[in-house]
């Protein structure tokens, strides 16, 4: 089965084309809007850039599909058996740029039309890559922080690939979660209190790289739940006073050591072996070895995907659409004319 996937929940324009039978993703285009210096996003911006540049990264993914399987050509509809769209959640007008294009080329070209949650895309991408059956899911993205476990349940027996031979979805339990913002959002809302010339998260990350000297800031957990705002209010009041490079460290320092101790708590209470970090914020070296040192302390295997997957992408989207309609056939689709989207979908709302 191959399924190709839109992903526009944000900043992200991307398609994906998985091939189930090669368990492959064979292409992964994407455009990505870059907000003005010290800007974030505005909604109507951002999908405008998604309705402008989209056509273009559905062709691009076609013709790398072609390239990857070495026919020499773009990859034609006829080979494609269904389209899936992330439908939330997201921002209100750019989710409805991803799901009017996917609905456009489900009745175009008749194919099923795959609706899937953002996060448990992030989830099965990293599940996926880790070669994990249950594990414990730390998802930190822009908007979303979550500590969340999912359910196990056994791949019928029958036509397809032999992969995977369980599935991991729904019903999901949130065992812990952000009381206020994302920690995406707070590491790009302090990169505009710096006043960078590209105010996101990657350039914090860069900057904490070189600091030294750790200045104590407000800490925040409430039993597997935290907090970012006074984090955040915090650190802001110190830039100017304090070097950068240590305000950034001792801010990521900070936000990461609160998620450690939430996740261990909630690993001890699930006692489970298998711990994925997933979601943009994953692409972070030091989170991914604060988390690998507190799981290997429990015994447990913790790991992520290549930040390319990490990273929003389409390739997540069509992975985790071949998954839902092997997990429920048909019932995983829906006609054209019956798509929707859900800017505040929450991973324990997925059915």
């Amino acid at each position: 089965m191959r399924v190709l996937g839109i992903e526009s929940t944000a900043h992200t324009f991307g398609v994906g084309i998985y091939d189930s039978v090669q368990d492959k993703i064979l292409a992964n285009p994407k455009a990505f809007y870059k907000s003005p210096p010290g800007q974030g996003m505005i909604p109507v911006v951002v999908a405008e850039h998604h309705r402008q540049l989209g056509d273009g990264v559905i062709k691009q993914a076609l013709e790398q599909a072609g390239q990857t399987l070495g026919e020499g050509r773009p990859l034609s509809w006829n080979s494609i058996d269904a389209i899936s769209y992330a439908a939330g959640p997201g921002l209100g007008p750019c989710l409805q740029v991803g799901a009017s294009a996917a609905a456009f080329l489900a009745g175009l070209h008749s194919k099923p039309l795959i609706p899937v949650h953002h996060g448990h895309a992030h989830i099965e991408a990293a599940r996926w890559q880790m070669k994990f059956s249950d594990p414990l899911a730390l998802y930190v993205s822009g908007g979303n922080t979550q500590i969340i476990t999912g359910t196990k349940t056994k791949r019928p027996a029958g036509g397809g690939p032999s992969r995977p031979s369980s599935f991991f979805g729904p019903p999901f339990v949130v065992l812990g979660e952000t009381l206020d913002i994302g920690i995406g959002n707070l590491f790009d809302s302090f990169a505009r209190s710096l006043k960078l010339e590209f105010a996101h998260g990657s350039v914090v990350a860069k900057m904490a790289a070189e600091g030294k000297n750790y200045h104590e800031l407000p800490y925040t957990v409430k039993g597997m739940n935290f907090a970012f705002s006074g984090l955040s209010t915090s650190a802001a009041k110190l830039v100017g006073k304090v070097e950068a490079n240590d305000l950034c460290y001792s801010l990521m320092e900070t936000a990461f050591s609160e998620l450690c101790e939430a996740s261990e708590r909630a690993l001890l209470m699930t006692n489970k072996d298998e711990v994925v970090v997933c979601g943009g914020v994953a692409q972070n070296p030091v989170l991914l070895s604060k988390m690998k040192q507190m799981a290997e302390t429990h015994g447990a295997r913790c790991g992520t995907c290549e930040n390319q997957y990490n990273a929003d992408n389409g390739g997540m989207i069509a992975l985790l659409g071949a998954r839902e309609w092997e997990r429920k056939g048909k019932a995983a689709a829906i006609a054209p004319e019956k798509m929707w989207y859900e800017q505040k979908w929450r991973i324990d709302q997925v059915e």
